[in-house]
C-alpha cells in the first residue's frame, strides 16, 4: 500500500548576451523607473484584468457582474476585481491521490481558490480519513477510493484529471496507471527516482494520448516569471553567475524523505531541485557539466540512508555559472541571486508557498540603485492547477511538461555520480524543447 506524504513534498534562449550602450542619464532613469514601479503595475494591471480562458469566457461573462468605472483608466491603475470563475459542472475535475501533509495544507485549500478546477475524488489508504476531508471539500462517499480500487476511476466522469501526491518512487505506478485508465495528469515534483521511470511515465501518457505536467509551482509564481522576464528583456545585461541555497533542518527520522528507496535520494531531490529548476527556468539556459560533494553527518540517525547536504557547480556555455547548496541538516534559509554585468535579481526569501520577496538592483546616474518590488500574494498552487485545466480545456501543451521533470532527472543524476567520482560530468543537451508554450496569464 503506498505511503501517504506527512510533509510537505516540493518544493528559449535568453537575449542577454548583447550589451547596448550606455544610455544618457536622464534615459537611465527613465528605464529604471519602468523597469521596477511603472512597468510592473502595468504588468500587474494586465494580469489582474485577466479573463477566463476561451473554453470557458462566454459562460463566465454571461454570469458577471459588470460595475461602472470610477477610475481615470488614463493615470489608476485598473481595479483588481475578481474574475468571474466556471461554473462547477464546467470544471476540470481532479482526482488527488494521496492526502498527506502537502495535499491538506497547500493542494485541497488551492482548488477551493481555483478558477477553472475543482476536487472530484480522493484516494487514500486510510479510508476514515479520506472521508473525513470528502466532506469538508463536498467530495461525495461514492468518489473515495483506495490504491486497490484506483482503476475505478475510469469509471467517474467527473474526474479529468490525476494529480499524484505520493512519495516519489510512486509517481511512475500512478502516472501510468492513471495514463492507461483515460486520465492527464498532474504530478508532484521531483518526477521520479529514475531517468528511466521519467521516459517511462512520458511513454505512457504519450501512447494514451494524455497530458503530463510537472508541478514546478515555482515557474507560475509571478516573482520568479518577473525575473525570467528581465533576462528575456536583457534588463541585467550578459548573465554571469546564479547562486541560490535552499535549507531546512528535517526531524522525525521515520519520515519517507529519509528512506532512499521512497525518496530516491535526500536533500538533492526534495529541495535541492528548486535551485536547480529555478537557474534552468530563469535564465532559459541549459548546463554542459556538473561537479558536485554530497555530505551525511556521522552518527545522525536521520541520515542513515540519503545525502544531508549537497553542493554543486554547474557550467554553462559563454562562461555563465550557477553555484547551488541544498541542506536537510541547517536552519531554514532560502534564497536566490542572479547577476549580470548591468543588474541583479535576487529572491529572498525564495522557493516557499509564501511570504516572498523581489530585490533588483542595478546602475542610476551613477549611483547603485536597488528596488524591492512587491506583488500581491497570489497562490501558486492555484496558478499550476488552473494552467493544467486550461490545457485540458484547450487541449494545449502544459508549460512544464514530463520533459521538464525528465532533463532535471537527468542533471541530479549527473550531480550524483560527480558526487561519487570526485570528478566533473558532462551533461548532454536536450535535443527538443524541454517546456511547453507559455502560460497565458489570461488563464490565472
Amino acid at each position: 500500500m503506498p505511503v501517504e506524504p506527512s510533509s510537505p513534498a516540493d518544493s528559449v534562449p535568453s537575449s542577454a548576451d548583447s550589451t547596448p550602450a550606455d544610455p544618457p542619464r536622464g534615459e537611465a532613469r527613465r528605464r529604471f523607473l519602468q523597469r521596477s514601479g511603472l512597468g510592473i503595475a502595468a504588468a500587474l494591471a494586465a494580469s489582474s484584468a485577466a479573463t477566463v480562458h476561451a473554453a470557458g469566457v462566454a459562460a463566465a461573462d454571461a454570469n458577471a457582474v459588470k460595475l461602472s468605472l470610477i477610475q481615470d483608466p488614463n493615470t489608476e491603475q485598473k481595479e483588481q476585481t475578481p474574475d468571474p470563475n466556471l461554473p462547477p459542472d464546467d470544471r476540470v475535475g481532479y482526482a488527488i491521490v494521496g492526502l498527506g501533509r502537502l495535499s491538506l495544507n497547500q493542494i485541497l485549500p488551492a482548488l477551493s481558490q481555483c478558477k477553472y478546477s475543482k476536487v472530484a475524488a480522493l484516494v487514500s489508504g486510510d479510508r476514515a480519513k479520506a472521508l473525513k476531508i470528502a466532506r469538508q471539500y463536498g467530495v461525495r462517499e461514492s468518489a473515495v477510493y483506495d490504491y486497490q480500487s484506483f482503476e475505478q476511476l475510469a469509471n467517474n466522469s467527473d474526474v479529468q484529471v490525476v494529480y499524484v501526491v505520493l512519495p516519489n518512487s510512486l509517481h511512475r505506478e500512478y502516472t501510468v496507471r492513471a495514463a492507461k485508465i483515460g486520465k492527464h495528469v498532474l504530478c508532484e515534483k521531483p518526477m521520479a527516482t529514475s531517468v528511466a521511470d521519467c521516459q517511462a511515465m512520458i511513454d505512457a501518457c504519450r501512447q494514451a494520448n494524455r497530458k503530463l505536467m510537472i508541478a514546478y509551482r515555482s515557474q507560475y509564481e509571478p516573482m520568479d516569471r518577473m525575473i525570467a522576464k528581465m533576462v528575456k528583456d536583457n534588463q541585467l545585461g550578459p548573465l554571469r553567475e546564479f547562486i541560490a541555497s535552499n535549507s531546512q533542518n528535517v526531524g522525525d527520522p521515520t519520515q519517507w524523505r529519509l528512506n532512499k528507496a521512497l525518496a530516491g535520494g535526500g536533500a538533492l531531490p526534495d529541495i535541492g531541485l528548486y535551485c536547480l529548476n529555478a537557474v534552468r527556468f530563469i535564465t532559459g539556459r541549459e548546463p554542459d557539466q556538473v561537479i558536485a560533494t554530497v555530505s551525511r553527518p556521522d552518527n545522525d540517525p536521520r541520515f542513515r540512508e540519503v545525502e544531508a547536504g549537497v553542493h554543486f557547480i554547474l557550467s554553462f556555455p559563454e562562461g555563465f555559472t550557477a553555484t547551488c547548496a541544498a541542506s536537510y541538516a541547517s536552519h531554514e534559509s532560502r534564497f536566490f541571486r542572479l547577476q549580470g554585468a548591468q543588474g541583479w535579481a535576487e529572491m529572498d526569501p525564495a522557493f516557499g508557498y509564501n511570504g516572498l520577496r523581489l530585490r533588483h538592483g542595478l546602475l542610476v546616474d551613477g549611483k547603485n540603485a536597488v528596488t524591492e518590488l512587491q506583488i500581491d500574494p497570489q497562490d501558486q498552487f492555484a496558478r499550476e492547477i488552473d494552467h493544467m485545466s486550461s490545457c485540458v480545456k484547450r487541449d494545449a501543451m502544459p508549460h512544464t511538461p514530463g520533459e521538464e521533470g525528465l532533463q532535471d532527472q537527468r542533471i541530479m543524476e549527473a550531480i550524483y555520480e560527480s558526487a561519487r567520482t570526485g570528478r566533473a560530468v558532462p551533461i548532454a543537451r536536450p535535443t527538443s524543447p524541454t517546456r511547453g508554450p507559455e502560460p497565458d496569464e489570461e488563464t490565472f
